[in-house]
């Protein structure tokens, strides 16, 4: 079906998957380009794809055709490609050895490019913060280059409580402190542990500072006095990866 007015109701409701709201009241969510489109697609969370006319995909999927003016209207892209697929949620849960952990976290590319990383270094399971920015914002969906359905990753309303338990599980807790912590050359790796990384303003809460087992820093040249947190949580995956 060719769909050529924006005025038409499921029109409408597809545009409405930029937001927050309705994203988290239906579960799904908008990914944009050939290259997410085939990822969600291979990773079983591609519900329906929407084409700009005469666009062809090799994908076996519902598919609903759009004209250009609708297709613009839908996208968040200035220059849209002419494929976007509605996907659904997935439903994780907490497991594995390895954890990170993100304390309100708010720029779309630092969690874009932490996921990447978290994939890239074997993280078992992504934890976010429910003040983390939305984790299917497009802005994040796009930065992960679609590492975004290769990961197990939940939200959590109580990290607090969620790092009890992980303790009592005998998981070692890190958290980053310059003054305090020990060289990430000399830790000693654990095979259960979580790593708390903090807002990009504030760092990491007291609260959750405080039930840290062992402190860790990076060594770097004293002209530097920190690091952005992706970048930061990069090289810290990769030193305890190796």
């Amino acid at each position: 079906m060719l769909y050529s007015s924006v005025n038409n109701e499921k029109i409408k409701n597809i545009k409405k998957l930029n937001n927050k709201k309705y994203r988290d009241e239906t579960n799904l969510y908008l990914v944009e380009g050939e290259h997410l489109v085939k990822e969600a697609y291979e990773n079983n969370v591609l519900e329906e794809l929407i084409l700009l006319e005469n666009t062809n995909l090799d994908i076996d999927i519902k598919t609903n055709y759009v004209t250009e003016n609708v297709l613009k209207y839908i996208s968040n892209l200035d220059n849209p490609n002419g494929i976007i697929g509605i996907c659904k949620k997935k439903e994780n849960n907490l497991k594995g050895n390895r954890i990170v952990i993100l304390e309100d976290i708010q720029d779309p590319g630092n969690l874009g490019t932490i996921i990447r990383s978290c994939v890239a270094f074997n993280i078992d399971t992504l934890v976010l913060s429910s003040n983390t920015v939305d984790l299917y914002n497009p802005k994040v969906i796009r930065a992960t280059q679609g590492m975004l359905f290769k990961l197990n990753i939940i939200i959590s309303d109580n990290l607090e409580e969620l790092i009890k338990n992980l303790k009592q599980n005998n998981y070692t807790i890190y958290t980053t402190n310059v003054k305090n912590g020990k060289s990430l050359k000399t830790i000693e790796k654990k095979r259960l542990f979580a790593i708390i990384m903090g807002n990009e303003g504030s760092g990491v809460s007291e609260k959750l500072n405080s039930l840290s087992d062992e402190y860790l820093y990076i060594d770097m040249n004293k002209n530097c006095e920190s690091l952005n947190v992706a970048v930061a949580t990069s090289i810290i995956l990769y030193e305890l990866d190796k």
